[in-house]
């Protein structure tokens, strides 16, 4: 403790050294995490009561919080989609001890957290903190985090206003950052976008190899693209791969795959391997122009070339057997990607669910359900989405709550997303007792029911006299700072149009 103290004030004086020093420290000594450990913590921060407790408890369970754990339990908050403010409770008061630092991964996972429950006033309050304790944690990754959350629910204007903010706060704000700023536009929002605020700030940085593979990646048509590409070469500033990828993409989604294959020859002249993502644009190409069977041979062809497909290169080959409905030969690709050592992933069986969805084949999907977790691949939230929607459809009570069980065993999936849908079939069906065994292992994990969905409990356990399981479900909502109030005329409410299912 008197190093961390010596560490605590002195490490403006000696940053570099000192701060590292600490760091090392924090993280040998918390080299022997266990998932024990990362799950006695996560469910603390779940618990309901609030932050008011939070520190005694942390202190109670005799868990070491070094950096490893909490790297770890901040990524289960952030992939579990529990409390945001529970979860920067955590955050501070491990950060506040004498001689402590998070790690850059922390900062970031935590500023994610913040960003999707828009809790911005508190990421920039993270930040200014970070600023005067360690700077150097703010890096180009964080800047891009931060954009990225904020782009989804703010305007342009905004997203860059907000990037401006980052020159106070990194220790190098260049053309990473500028980057940065650019792939966040690309992917919240248009490539006008992205291409205007290129044209207005480029001035101000120098842009590099990096900042027009970005913007490369981002246009919608080949003939953009090759403009670009051009003024890339203008600023002499040579392509490499991926420039080639970007180009050999466009043409692929725009059914120019004969321009493709010019573009990989091109390649080869310029001595510029193709690689798997070169195949995969291609593969999925093929799948466009009805061509599935020479997209196959295409993952044969590339091995004879020195290039192995990987998983996303064998799904683009599924899915396009999945499009055409020749699911044997898609299953078939399935088990050769399984003789090869590469194991499906959530994407893989989501090209099958999406199918089955739509053909509302339940015995299909409940099948390949069966089989995904007995290979350990947990469902993705779009997994659970075709699954508990087909589900409802079908009235199928006992299944529902089988995928509601295991994800709350678990932990994969979106538990907000799929109790709506969950809390609508049981609802429908009087399954008044599932429905609220359901509510409460939700409100364990931390997680916030809907508003829509506490309603219609709240209305049949109104009709089922129910007064006292309704009041404590009402005390579980207050925890989140809900307080609902029905009309006196409740029984009305049941005639409320309750929401459709919607294809996905």
């Amino acid at each position: 403790m008197a190093l961390f103290r010596y560490v605590s004030s002195q490490n403006r004086k000696y940053p570099p050294l000192v701060l590292s020093l600490s760091r090392s420290l924090c993280s040998e000594s918390g080299s022997s995490t266990t998932a024990a450990d990362v799950e006695t913590v996560y469910r603390i921060l779940s618990c309901p009561t609030g932050s008011k407790n939070l520190k005694q408890a942390l202190k109670s369970s005799g868990v070491f919080l070094s950096n490893d754990l909490i790297d770890k339990v901040l990524k289960r908050v952030r992939f579990s989609h529990g409390n945001p403010s529970q979860a920067l409770e955590f955050f501070n008061y491990t950060g506040n001890r004498r001689g402590f630092y998070h790690t850059q991964f922390s900062l970031d996972t935590m500023l994610y957290i913040l960003g999707r429950s828009r809790m911005f006033d508190k990421t920039w309050e993270v930040l200014v903190d970070i600023k005067y304790k360690d700077r150097n944690l703010i890096t180009p990754r964080t800047v891009m985090v931060v954009l990225a959350r904020i782009a989804k629910v703010c305007s342009v204007r905004q997203t860059v206003e907000s990037f401006r903010k980052f020159k106070k706060l990194v220790p190098e704000f260049d053309t990473m950052c500028f980057n940065s700023l650019l792939r966040t536009l690309c992917q919240e929002k248009s490539m006008a976008d992205a291409r205007n605020v290129y044209h207005s700030l480029k001035q101000n940085f120098k842009p590099n190899l990096q900042t027009f593979n970005i913007l490369l990646s981002g246009w919608k048509t080949s003939e953009e693209a090759e403009g670009f590409f051009e003024e890339m070469r203008e600023m002499g500033v040579k392509p490499d791969v991926v420039s080639y990828n970007c180009l050999v993409d466009v043409y692929c989604k725009n059914r120019e795959v004969d321009k493709a294959f010019k573009i990989v020859e091109e390649m080869r002249e310029q001595d510029i391997s193709p690689d798997v993502i070169t195949y995969t644009s291609i593969i999925g190409g093929l799948g466009l122009v009805g061509q599935p069977d020479k997209a196959r041979d295409l993952l044969k062809e590339m091995t004879e070339y020195g290039c192995y497909p990987d998983a996303a290169a064998y799904n683009a080959a599924i899915r396009n057997f999945c499009i055409t409905k020749r699911l044997g030969d898609a299953y078939g690709l399935m088990d050769a990607m399984a003789s090869k050592g590469l194991s499906p992933n959530a994407t893989t069986y989501n090209l099958f669910f999406r199918v089955f969805f739509w053909s509302n084949d339940l015995q299909s999907s409940w099948s390949l359900y069966g089989r995904m977790m007995h290979a350990g691949c947990l469902p993705s939230t779009q997994s659970c989405m075709f699954l508990i929607r087909l589900f409802q459809r079908q009235e199928k009570v006992d299944m529902a709550l089988r995928l509601w069980n295991d994800m709350i065993e678990k932990g994969f999936g979106s538990y907000i997303l799929v109790s709506d849908v969950l809390f609508d079939l049981l609802c429908d069906l009087g399954k008044l007792v599932e429905a609220e065994r359901c509510f409460l292992q939700m409100v364990e994990k931390g997680q916030k029911p809907s508003s829509v969905s506490f309603r219609r409990i709240k209305v049949l356990m109104e009709l089922a006299n129910k007064h006292e399981a309704l009041k404590n479900l009402t005390e579980k909502m207050a925890v989140f700072g809900a307080s609902i109030h029905l009309p006196e005329n409740s029984k009305s409410s049941m005639n409320t149009s309750r929401s459709q299912s919607h294809p996905i």
